[in-house]
């Protein structure tokens, strides 16, 4: 059995990082209501532009389609966008998202397709180049500080666009965790390039009728989508900024509230274990006194 020295210098050791996982969870609750509050905010200008642009390419034929639209013609060449966070102590969160990549990485070489990555994010990096280092074309990390902005993703954007206008890939997928509640994170695709729509009306407008009323353009249609489709791909990569911003400090809460409850479990464990073990030490230094005083 440990000594009572040994106990109180366990309790110690264990208070220690109890007080910062403490400390770190309620920083992870500021930051999370804020990355909340901005991803929220951000979606519904992400999925009526998405869904404005998708009625506008319905009307555009193939020909005249802009090059974001209607793509290279070929799939063979992937590249795949993954946002991950800087720092860890935040769960599975960049686990789950690295395992989803790993796994679409498998099925398109296995179909004989060419895969490459942009990994946003220090451990995305570290974890993506353990497997895949020779598919890794562009890292970037210490992006997001403190909090996510236009710019960023523009950057993020702006090397993209230099690769496909390059002919480097032919279909650009986004992967990122989007945000459900401070417990669930989904690991989201979104394709980027060639442009497809995948947002639906909301109640409001199929009850309004809006998206069946036609509409005359000025520019033409070919002219609106190749100015605002470039547009489109910075505002989607920082919506998904703003996802993963507020998923990490969600996962990171709950993670530091986990390690802080089992640290009190195990301090609670320790110190009854203390008290037992000083109780009976006690209890020994009587009989030994009484013992003596008897045998006088």
């Amino acid at each position: 059995m440990p000594s009572l020295k040994d106990l109180k210098t366990r309790i110690s050791s264990v208070q220690s990082p109890r007080r910062i996982t403490s400390a770190m969870k309620m920083v992870a609750a500021a930051k999370l209501k804020r990355g909340q509050e901005s991803a929220e905010a951000a979606r519904p200008f992400a999925e009526r532009m998405e869904r404005m642009l998708g009625s506008l390419a319905d009307g555009v034929s193939k020909e005249g389609a802009p090059k974001l639209l209607a793509g290279t013609g070929d799939d063979k060449t992937h590249l795949l966008v993954v946002i991950t966070s800087d720092r860890g102590l935040c769960g599975g969160f960049n686990g789950s998202i690295v395992r989803a990549v790993k796994r679409r990485i498998v099925e398109l070489t296995d179909q004989g397709k060419t895969v490459k990555v942009i990994a946003v994010g220090r451990k995305g990096v570290s974890l993506l180049r353990r497997d895949h280092r020779d598919k890794l074309v562009a890292t970037f990390e210490e992006l997001v500080k403190p909090y996510p902005a236009f710019e960023q993703a523009d950057e993020i954007v702006a090397k993209v666009v230099e690769m496909f206008e390059a002919g480097e890939f032919d279909v650009c997928t986004l992967y990122y965790n989007k945000f459900i509640s401070a417990l669930t994170q989904e690991v989201t695709p979104l394709q980027l390039i060639p442009f497809t729509s995948v947002g639906k009306k909301d109640d409001d407008e199929q009850d309004a009728g809006i998206g069946d009323s036609q509409y005359e353009f000025e520019p033409d249609e070919e002219a609106i989508l190749e100015a605002l489709l470039p547009k489109n791909l910075a505002v989607q990569v920082y919506r998904s900024l703003l996802e993963s911003f507020a998923s990490e400090q969600g996962a990171r809460m709950t993670a530091m509230d986990n390690a802080t409850r089992n640290a009190g479990d195990m301090i609670n464990s320790l110190s009854i274990t203390y008290n037992r073990a000083r109780q009976a030490m006690i209890t020994k230094e009587l009989i030994e006194i009484i013992s003596g005083a008897e045998a006088l």
